[in-house]
């Protein structure tokens, strides 16, 4: 996904639109390349965690971080976690 620019432009304009977006696993890459990481608090799996702090973000090794309007998850068995996450910010808006 992270290499189609209609995926990287819909990333992109729903977070400008403060909308949520939630990422788990490697799905962080597709906002490196939407460029909405620089300056989030974000998580991931751990391979990925270097290009996300050459991207700008502040990475973290937790189960879930909610950051505004920008949650993500390490891994599948955060996915409990994480989707209560997404169900409260889903809730809150």
């Amino acid at each position: 996904m992270r290499l189609h620019k209609s995926m990287i432009d819909l990333v992109r304009k729903g977070h400008d639109l403060g909308r949520l977006v939630a990422a788990i696993c490697h799905g962080p890459q597709l906002l490196i390349s939407a460029e909405v990481v620089r300056g989030r608090r974000v998580t991931s799996w751990p391979s990925i965690a270097i290009d996300l702090k050459n991207a700008g973000a502040i990475w973290v090794d937790e189960m879930v971080v909610r950051d505004g309007n920008l949650i993500t998850s390490r891994q599948q068995a955060d996915i409990p976690e994480f989707n209560e996450a997404v169900l409260q910010a889903l809730q809150e808006q």
